[in-house]
C-alpha cells in the first residue's frame, strides 16, 4: 500500500509541476488547424514532462527509498555494529571526497545495500540485515565503497537525466506515430481522434521498451565503474570477495522493490547473456568479478 502511494504521490507531483512549468513558457496546443501537430509545442510539452518527471523522481529518491525499503537511520549508533557502520561510511565518504551520507539498514534477508539522492553531498547510503549477518567485515566494507562510488561518480543524477531524455523522445515519437495514422489512415482533421490516443499509447509502449536498452546499457556500466571505485577506497580483493559472496545467494528470493533494483549492489538474479540481458540492470557477477580482476588496482 506504501509503495502504492507513494508511486501517485510521484506523479501527482511531476504533473503538477509539469503544468506550472508549461504555463510560465507559454505552450499552447500540440494540434494545430486540420489536425496537424504543432511541433515545436510538442517538442517542449515532450521535454517538459520527461524532464520533470525524472527531476521530481530524483528529488524524491532519498525520501521514497527511507519509507519503501522502511529504511532504519542511524543517527546515535546503539550498537558496535551500527557505530562500526558509521565510522567506515565517514572515512570512505573522506576518501572519496564528499559529504558523509545518511546512513540506515534495512530489514532483508538477501545480502544487498543501495545508494541514492539528488546530489553527492546530500545522499543515502543503506545495508540489509541480511548482508550484515553473512558478509565478513572487509567484504561489507568494500559493499560501502561501492555505494560511495555510485554517490561520488554522481550515477543518480547522470541516470535521471538520460531517462528524462528518453523519455521524452519516447513521449515525442510516439505522438507524431499517432498524428500519422489518426491523420493519414483514418481520414481525422477535426483535431485528435480515438486512434491518436490508442496509437499514441501503443507507440509509447514499444518504443520505451525499445528505448528502456539505453537507460540499461548505462546502468549496467555504472556497475562496472561503482566496483572499482569500491575496489579503490577498500582493496580490490575485499570487492572481488563481497561479489563472490553475492554469487553464493543468487537463488535467495529477490526482496528489493522494482524500482530499487537500479540503485542496489545485485538483483539477486542469475544474469547470463540472452536477449533478455539488454534489459538488465546490473552486469552478470562472473563479468564484473572477471573486470576486477584485470584492474591494474592494488
Amino acid at each position: 500500500m506504501m509503495r502504492i502511494a507513494l508511486f501517485l504521490l510521484t506523479n501527482l507531483a511531476v504533473v503538477v509541476v509539469a503544468g506550472i512549468v508549461l504555463s510560465l513558457l507559454g505552450v499552447g496546443s500540440t494540434h494545430g488547424a486540420g489536425n496537424t501537430l504543432q511541433l515545436g509545442n510538442l517538442l517542449v510539452f515532450c521535454f517538459v514532462f520527461g524532464a520533470v518527471g525524472s527531476l521530481v523522481s530524483l528529488l524524491m529518491s532519498k525520501w521514497m527509498a527511507k519509507r519503501a525499503m522502511r529504511v532504519q537511520m542511524i543517527e546515535n549508533p546503539r550498537t558496535a555494529e551500527e557505530r562500526w557502520l558509521l565510522e567506515n561510511v565517514a572515512e570512505l565518504s573522506q576518501k572519496a571526497g564528499i559529504k558523509m551520507p545518511e546512513v540506515g539498514i534495512f530489514a532483508s534477508h538477501q545480502s544487498n545495500a543501495f545508494a541514492t539522492g539528488w546530489n553527492k553531498n546530500d545522499a543515502l547510503v543503506a545495508v540489509s540485515t541480511g548482508l550484515l549477518q553473512r558478509m565478513r567485515r572487509e567484504e561489507v566494507r568494500a559493499v560501502l565503497g561501492h555505494e560511495i562510488g555510485h554517490v561520488a561518480n554522481g550515477d543518480m543524477v547522470t541516470l535521471a537525466l538520460i531517462q528524462g531524455v528518453v523519455n521524452a523522445f519516447v513521449m515525442f515519437f510516439s505522438r507524431i506515430i499517432g498524428n500519422f495514422v489518426d491523420r493519414v489512415v483514418f481520414k481525422n482533421e477535426d483535431g485528435p481522434g480515438i486512434a491518436y490516443y490508442v496509437t499514441s499509447i501503443v507507440a509509447d509502449i514499444v518504443l520505451g521498451i525499445l528505448a528502456s536498452t539505453i537507460v540499461m546499457y548505462f546502468s549496467r556500466y555504472r556497475e562496472f565503474r561503482a566496483d572499482e571505485a569500491g575496489a579503490r577506497l577498500a582493496g580490490r580483493q575485499n570487492m572481488i570477495d563481497a561479489l563472490r559472496a553475492l554469487q553464493r545467494e543468487q537463488q535467495v528470493p529477490d526482496q528489493m522493490p522494482a524500482e530499487m533494483t537500479a540503485m542496489a549492489i545485485t538483483t539477486g538474479k542469475r544474469e547470463g547473456f540472452s536477449f533478455a540481458s539488454l534489459f538488465m540492470s546490473h552486469p552478470p557477477l562472473e563479468k564484473r568479478i572477471e573486470a576486477l580482476q584485470n584492474m591494474q588496482i592494488a
